[in-house]
């Protein structure tokens, strides 16, 4: 008997609530069609807007927050490697071995030591704001529904007092239902209008707070951390001294292309050009350089203003018989500059001028078409005569010095190894 009992009970609820559900749904239709007014608090729907958006604001920062420890902690896996790897190539009888091991012992927990206390001051303090907001956001929508069923009452109610035929125990009785359902929103409603504008304006001390610890924590880890890597500096630096003798020397990248083998290529189009009869003579392997493609080096080229040297030009009518002063006066306007309105010409920079880069390391030469550099030398890098011969990591220019004192292509050009020099213009 008793079963059968709760049983009852159980299926009275279900039918109860199918019954809510069932007049919430057409409640709702109706004030969707204007034949019913809805009850509209303004204040609270911008306090809902407010929690909403605060919402969305600290599921992002959580977000974010956990992409940054999984970033501090690749960054803790990344920094073990390496310092492995040095303990491994640390040779025993080399000295200051013990310190360097000690010091990425110190380097290890650091970062563990930082990434716990961003867990700690950072994570679960996130976790603890946002884990307020399933429950609030149930109430507000369980508060959504007991308006409707106010709104719905009310309009049961108010129905039942204009009918012409007036029942008064169903009048009664829907009165009593309208004083129920309009205390339990009343209650869920007060409630709601004093937590929401609170939680709101927290957000302003937690954002303080959770920043401040991020900034603070990682502040003090940088501080730490440059103290170690002062400490392996000077570890290294005691190795270096005793081991000078070993020093790693910079070397230039190796010339594919030999000397011969770029007279070869030259020899063949001299006689390529001599074949479609050229009358020109074909210039010799030391010659100034030809118009020549953009060439793409490390050092980004500056953007050209002007025409290349040397570059076919549009041709005229009377072009052949110009007198050759005039031809070079504008070659040099190209490259240098003009003086004054005298018509004077004075070549600064060599043709085809790109860029300066200054010698950062000495260099040896080990060919005849080489420069022989010194660390602070100045040269004027200038195109390949053909782009071809230029090797990968090599560049062609004359030393500065030379170039204003002798102005001579000829004997002054060369190449060099491009990761000697830095880009100074």
């Amino acid at each position: 008997m008793a079963e059968m009992g709760s049983k009852g009970v159980t299926a009275g609820k279900i039918a109860s609530n199918v019954q809510k559900k069932l007049t919430r749904a057409q409640e709702k239709v109706l004030q969707k069609l204007g034949k019913a007014d809805e009850t509209k608090d303004e204040q609270f729907e911008q306090c809902v807007q407010n929690f909403n958006k605060q919402l969305n604001e600290g599921t992002r920062l959580q977000k974010d927050l956990r992409t940054y420890l999984a970033s501090v902690k690749a960054m803790h896996e990344a920094s073990r490697k390496l310092n492995e790897c040095l303990q491994e190539v640390y040779e025993p009888d080399w000295p200051g071995r013990d310190e360097a091991n000690k010091i990425a012992e110190n380097n290890d927990l650091l970062w563990m030591d930082y990434h716990q206390k961003l867990v700690d001051q950072a994570l679960l303090t996130m976790d603890t704001y946002l884990g307020q907001f399933p429950d609030i956001k149930s109430r507000i929508a369980k508060r959504g529904r007991k308006l409707v069923d106010y709104d719905s009452a009310r309009h049961h109610y108010e129905s039942l007092q204009v009918a012409k035929k007036k029942d008064e125990v169903k009048i009664a009785k829907a009165e009593e239902e309208l004083i129920k359902a309009q205390k339990v929103f009343e209650e869920m409603n007060v409630d709601l209008q004093e937590e929401l504008p609170s939680l709101w304006n927290s957000r302003v001390g937690f954002y303080v707070n959770t920043f401040q610890s991020i900034a603070g924590l990682e502040e003090n880890f940088h501080k730490e951390m440059s103290k170690l890597n002062q400490n392996l500096h000077d570890v290294l630096v005691s190795l270096e001294k005793q081991h000078g003798s070993n020093t790693f020397m910079v070397k230039a990248q190796p010339r594919k292309k030999t000397k011969l083998f770029s007279r070869l290529r030259r020899k063949k189009n001299s006689d390529n050009a001599s074949a479609k009869g050229n009358k020109s003579p074909s210039p010799p392997p030391d010659s100034s350089p030809a118009a020549t493609p953009e060439i793409r080096v490390n050092h980004d080229p500056e953007p050209a203003s002007a025409a290349t040297p040397g570059a076919a030009l549009p041709k005229s009518p009377s072009q052949n018989s110009l007198p050759a002063v005039v031809v070079e006066t504008f070659s040099a306007a190209v490259n240098g500059t003009v003086e004054g309105g005298n018509g004077t010409v004075r070549l600064d920079l060599p043709p085809g001028f790109m860029f300066k880069v200054q010698a950062q390391h000495d260099y040896t030469a080990t060919d005849t078409d080489e420069l022989q550099l010194k660390a602070g030398d100045v040269v004027l890098v200038i195109p390949f005569q053909n782009p071809e011969e230029q090797d990968e990591g090599w560049l062609m220019g004359v030393k500065e010095s030379d170039w204003n004192q002798h102005k001579d292509l000829e004997k002054c050009r060369g190449v060099f190894p491009e990761n000697f020099t830095e880009r100074v213009q």
